[in-house]
């Protein structure tokens, strides 16, 4: 067994344990703290213990939405990075996170009394925006090249408008910086509710993605040889990030570096075939986000930094640590 198969085998059979035991971590620590046989009486038999609101109300839905959010920020991340056959392209490009961080401004900022469908309004803008980068891009085809230049443009001007609300609300900025900011505090059952089904229909959709995405990497050429409808299924698996990316953005806000790094490590260690990086992609983008959301609101107890924040503080030195580390590529 050679190295690369090696390191495949390890990350599989690690995933679940660290998943489990990372849910668990974060059910458990925080500001107050719940023992762990508490936590399984609670988890396992309904016991009415006096952690159980907090464990129920505010934990769970909490650690279900970190599991859900990295995971699809980092399968959308894995597939662009396939389509546009491009390691550092993540999210943004696409237009979703400027999309949704737009629509949230402007609900916030124009339209505080619908706040309450902030969700909404992120998540359509997110998807929107997408679809109309992909629009411009469109040439008798839509090259990668083309859509990271159309991607550049639109986020450069939707962050001109977006700054220029902020400065004509600048009375109401304070409510849109935590969001801008990303994180997880304050996020319930009702957040959870909403972005299920996409995540659900997403994740499960990205399975049929393996395949294309597969062929996607030996270029244009080589794929229409093999009989693929290559502009189709690039249109597709954009269309198909976007959703992922856009259900993670609309109740998590702006959380860089998973659809990056994470699929991007992952290749790293273990190859570019789909079939095994789509799904560790989509468990270690989990784990990343719920560690690192327990993190945030444990380390600087009784201030809660933003994941986002600190996912970029701590994402940034390791990335340049995988770009520059020798010998993982055999």
């Amino acid at each position: 067994m050679n190295r690369r198969n090696k390191r495949r085998t390890l990350l599989i059979l690690s995933a679940l344990p660290i998943l489990i035991i990372v849910s668990l971590l974060g059910m458990s620590v925080g500001s107050v703290s719940i023992p762990f046989l508490d936590l399984m009486n609670i988890i396992f038999h309904n016991d009415d213990s006096i952690y159980r609101t907090i464990l129920v109300d505010l934990r769970i839905p909490r650690v279900l939405i970190g599991l859900l959010v990295g995971a699809c920020l980092a399968v959308s991340g894995a597939i662009l990075q396939g389509v546009m056959r491009n390691p550092l392209a993540d999210p943004g490009i696409i237009g979703v996170t400027a999309g949704g961080g737009m629509m949230a401004s402007i609900t916030m900022l124009m339209l505080p009394q619908l706040s309450y469908l902030l969700p909404i309004t992120a998540f359509i803008g997110a998807v929107v925006t997408a679809l109309v980068i992909y629009l411009l891009a469109w040439d008798k085809g839509a090259s990668p090249l083309k859509i990271i230049l159309a991607g550049v443009a639109i986020n450069a001007l939707i962050g001109a408008v977006q700054n220029g609300l902020m400065v004509i609300f600048s009375d109401r900025v304070q409510s849109v910086i935590p969001w801008l900011a990303g994180g997880l505090n304050g996020r319930s059952w009702f957040h959870l509710d909403f972005m299920l089904p996409y995540a659900i229909i997403g994740l499960l959709l990205s399975l049929l993605a393996i395949r294309p995405a597969n062929l996607l990497l030996l270029g244009d050429d080589s794929a229409k040889l093999l009989g693929q409808k290559v502009e189709l299924q690039r249109f597709l698996l954009i269309v198909l990030a976007a959703l992922l990316a856009g259900t993670a953005v609309s109740v998590a806000g702006l959380i860089g570096f998973v659809g990056l790094v994470v699929p991007h490590a992952i290749r790293i260690f273990i190859g570019e075939d789909y079939r095994f990086l789509l799904p560790l992609s989509a468990v270690y983008g989990a784990i990343l986000v719920v560690l690192a959301d327990t993190a945030a609101r444990t380390l600087f107890d009784p201030i809660e930094l933003p994941v986002g924040i600190l996912l970029a503080v701590l994402g940034a030195p390791f990335f340049l640590y995988l770009l520059k580390r020798k010998g993982l590529h055999s």
